[in-house]
């Protein structure tokens, strides 16, 4: 989903698992460029320039290999005490200018959506710098922080901003700059002799989803944590998905996905432009959404709702927003769409019935994904927001129309809240051509839905009234049942002239109506359209049951059907009857034609 036009696309899967408390971003250097601070190979090059050094052969071939770890390791074993003065050159050059406006706000947009909605903070930096700390103090956040190696262990209690690679204390003192991970030795140590980085990164990895920030495709950091990872993975753990936000040039994009996919992660990716703009207004715009909770869901609808889908463009997707919006679990931000005066446009309802969800959408509708077996079919099981499963197993597909048979569904609000805006579209034709299209078995609880509608219409013209009518009370049937008539025959033969087998027979020769668009529009005038439900729809009277002259064929030779028949008449006469008066109000025949010259 995009919260930007032009912005980032942020796979649903992210979305629903940072809902629920199971994200944790890991930032890098690139969330501190708007205070002016330098991205890993932007800080190597301040502190050459502190010391007023160029690169030497080795240092240069590592710098132009991305290694600018093993850069400043070089540097440090080549200058006198320079362990101490590499440190002192970062300390000085990591200094934020927070005179911008902009300055602070993707951290505080980082430290609003790292907090879970039970209050937990859940956020790890691999910067020193104190840009975090400045804006945790300023926005008075209580949020606890730990600084390399003291650190937590990454389960259900953790809390807090975790400073991975240490944390410039202000002080300046020696203490405190050794114990900054900044070097080649610095992470050998960290993630290979010791380990106990690569042991917090590994159980990082195994409890949660991680969605890194801030780092470029060739960062070292980035690179020491996907090894830690496929460490693990060839250990056989099962992790989550990873994601990476990154930057594209143009007409780059797919290399730069296949470059983020070989290390593991799933790329988010925005294009580049003005310094990370669409990385940075995303983030933001994200953080407002979270912040509002179901009220940034509901602002998403208002915003929106009368927008004409098919102007949405890959670039502003915002139908893909919406829909997100509108599955909110709590069903307010549907209860909103359905509450907007005037009523949001009819065109909505062929998104709203796009198969555009899958199994691992399942969860965010509260259906456990154990209740479908992993096999082949399911793995392309899609679904709809109008045509979902239930929560329970056992229960029924939740839907407002059905095409096989009539049963009673237990919405949800979600779907409570569509059900009233399409009820309030009786006028479009669009409505009445989806229900039939869906099979004219209403659910009950959308049959009340309708039923109310009308009866709340007031400027309803006269045809549609009747088409809807016809609709609710049963006569619209978009297929037969072709079997119908066979089975009696067998029934018949079984079980003889009974009530329930004469029952039978009259239920399959019951009339019904087939609705379909019109096979052309008139040219006629208004008032011509409004007396003629042709100039509407295309009307057809059919039974219940299909093939019914050859099923009756066979029927009428078995011995005992003739007497059948005499106890039937008075039946058939009041279908006949039934099926006459049907035509007539479908304005099939009147008093001038019909079918029975036939």
């Amino acid at each position: 989903m995009q919260y930007i036009a032009n912005g980032p696309d942020i796979p649903e899967a992210l979305l629903e698992a940072h809902e629920d408390g199971n994200v944790v971003f890991f930032c890098g250097a690139g969330i501190s460029y708007p205070a002016k601070l330098p991205t890993f190979s932007g800080l190597v090059q301040a502190v050459y320039k502190e010391h007023g050094l160029e690169r030497s052969d080795a240092e240069a071939e590592a710098f132009k290999s991305y290694k600018y770890d093993t850069t400043l390791g070089l540097l440090e074993q080549r200058l006198a005490n320079g362990r101490l003065r590499v440190r002192e050159a970062i300390a000085k050059t990591l200094r934020p200018n927070l005179a911008g406006k902009k300055s602070t706000q993707t951290h505080e947009a980082l430290l609003r959506l790292s907090k879970t909605r039970s209050g937990a903070t859940r956020l790890i930096t691999t910067n020193f710098d104190r840009v975090f700390e400045e804006v945790i103090e300023k926005q008075k956040f209580d949020t606890p922080t730990h600084a390399a190696p003291l650190l937590p262990v990454p389960k259900n209690r953790w809390d807090g901003l975790i400073y991975l690679h240490g944390l410039l204390d202000g002080t300046g003192s020696e203490t405190n700059l050794n114990s900054l991970v900044a070097t080649s030795g610095d992470f050998g140590l960290a993630y290979l002799i010791e380990r106990w980085a690569a042991r917090f990164v590994s159980e990082l990895f195994r409890n949660y989803t991680v969605c890194f920030v801030g780092y470029s495709i060739n960062d070292p950091i980035l690179r020491y944590m996907m090894d830690a990872l496929a460490a693990d993975s060839m250990m056989g753990e099962n992790t989550p998905a990873a994601y990476a936000f990154g930057n594209y040039s143009r007409g780059k994009k797919d290399q730069t996905e296949t470059e983020w996919a070989t290390k593991n992660v799933v790329p988010i990716l925005y294009k580049n432009h003005s310094h990370h703009y669409y990385l940075h207004e995303t983030l933001h715009a994200w953080a407002n959404s979270y912040r509002d909770g179901v009220n940034g869901k509901s602002a998403i609808v208002a915003r929106h709702a009368y927008h004409k889908p098919n102007r949405s463009t890959i670039q502003d997707d915002f139908v893909k927003r919406m829909v997100w919006a509108l599955s909110d679990p709590t069903g307010l931000p549907a209860k909103h769409f359905s509450q907007l005066d005037p009523v949001p446009p009819i065109e909505w309802l062929a998104e709203f019935s796009k198969r555009r969800f899958g199994i691992a959408d399942l969860p965010r509708f509260g259906v456990p994904k154990s209740n479908f077996f992993s096999t082949s079919d399911n793995r392309e099981f899609k679904f709809s927001l109008l045509s979902r499963p239930a929560p329970s197993h056992l229960a029924p597909q939740m839907s407002l129309v059905d095409l096989k048979d009539r049963h009673d569904s237990d919405w949800d609000n979600v779907m409570n809240a569509l059900a009233k805006w399409l009820a309030k579209h009786l006028e479009r034709t669009e409505t009445l051509f989806w229900v039939v299209g869906q099979g004219s078995n209403l659910i009950p609880r959308f049959e009340r839905h309708l039923k109310k509608a009308l009866e709340d219409a007031t400027q309803l013209s006269p045809n549609m009234r009747k088409l809807w009518e016809f609709v609710v009370s049963g006569y619209a049937r978009s297929r037969q049942d072709n079997g119908g008539l066979h089975r009696w025959e067998d029934r018949f033969k079984k079980y003889g002239n009974t009530s329930v087998v004469r029952q039978e027979f009259k239920d399959a020769l019951r009339p019904s109506l087939k609705i379909s668009r019109p096979y052309s529009f008139r040219t006629n005038s208004s008032s011509d359209k409004s007396k003629r439900i042709s100039s509407i729809a295309n009307v057809e009277v059919a039974l219940a049951s299909g093939f019914v002259h050859s099923a009756y064929e066979r029927i009428r030779k078995i011995e005992q059907f003739e007497a059948f028949l005499a106890h039937i008449l008075t039946d058939m006469s009041e279908l006949l009857s039934e099926t006459l008066g049907l035509m007539c109000e479908a304005e099939i025949s009147s008093e001038l034609e019909d079918y029975s010259y036939i």
